[in-house]
């Protein structure tokens, strides 16, 4: 009789063991699943809205700072919104993702009874180890994350790397992908990009140098260059582009040999160049109508491969 009383709490001892591994632990772990799955679905749901919300308002904000609000035109504030959003978007979703999973599986892991603890204190030492193996790898993301939360540049900006100039074709967490003057391709680490110098933001300055020969009547070459100029401005060809009326700064520079004018006017950013040629060409035809001789320039020593700026359109 006590032989089968002892089977009897044995098997009832060995039903209650398997009844915990086999449907209490596994219940347990899968409703942290669950949990973790849905905290993950409201943070993204949060993510994207806010931002949705904030895509809409930092980028007029960062253009109305800079001056007039026509200088971006709606395709191009667009797409620059669309990918910052993606990104930064990107960014959080990955970080909440990675904090709810690795929360789930050390707890799980408690659940089954396996101390965590080594596992934390592993943890710990292999990230440092690759936080100091990864530096620059680290520094690129975190350079990335900054440079967009900031808005230095966007997808169609013309920037200046210092080695690196062209149209800003892709923008990373990472890399940044430039598309030189003749067609080079540039892939630019963000860690390594120490400043930036943006041409298409807020607005430009067309700065137009007209060197006059000597011997030269300065005052009637200025009126010819000044009143030129405002003519130009009102031109189908530039006029969309100028945003302000061009201003005779005078005398320049002299040499022994010329007597340079500068002329400026402020246009929608990234359009500079195309209208300094414009005004430049219209100001050296009726220079040359009044008979004023203009000095050849030498041409600036300049390196295709980098994409020199000036020659963009």
């Amino acid at each position: 009789m006590v032989g089968v009383l002892t089977n009897v709490t044995e098997a009832f001892e060995w039903t209650e063991t398997s009844r915990e591994w086999l449907i209490a632990k596994p219940i347990e772990a899968a409703s942290y699943i669950v949990v973790a799955l849905i905290l993950r679905w409201v943070a993204h749901r949060l993510i994207d809205r806010a931002t949705r919300r904030s895509g809409r308002r930092i980028l007029p904000a960062a253009v109305r700072r800079n001056g007039d609000v026509r200088v971006l035109d709606q395709a191009r504030r667009d797409e620059r919104n669309a990918q910052r959003r993606k990104t930064i978007a990107s960014v959080f979703k990955s970080t909440v993702t990675l904090m709810l999973f690795t929360w789930v599986a050390l707890t799980i892991l408690t659940i089954v009874g396996i101390n965590v603890a080594p596992f934390i204190a592993s943890a710990g030492v292999i990230g440092i180890a690759l936080g100091w193996g990864a530096q620059s790898l680290v520094r690129d993301f975190l350079s990335g994350i900054f440079m967009l939360l900031e808005d230095q540049y966007g997808v169609g900006d013309i920037v200046d790397f210092g080695e690196a100039v062209g149209t800003v074709e892709h923008v990373g967490l990472r890399v940044t992908t430039l598309r030189a003057l003749n067609g080079t391709v540039w892939y630019v680490r963000n860690g390594e990009v120490l400043r930036v110098g943006n041409h298409s933001q807020g607005y430009a300055v067309a700065v137009v140098d007209i060197a006059l020969a000597r011997p030269v009547n300065v005052g009637k070459a200025t009126r010819i260059a000044e009143q030129t100029a405002l003519s130009a401005a009102k031109d189908d060809a530039i006029r969309d582009d100028v945003l302000e009326t061009p201003t005779l700064l005078g005398v320049d520079s002299t040499t022994a040999y010329t007597v340079t004018i500068r002329v400026t006017a402020t246009v929608r950013a990234g359009s500079q160049w195309g209208v300094q040629r414009y005004l430049t060409q219209r100001i050296l035809s009726d220079l040359a109508d009044a008979d004023i001789v203009t000095h050849d320039a030498p041409p600036e020593a300049t390196d295709a491969s980098k994409g020199t700026v000036p020659a963009q359109g």
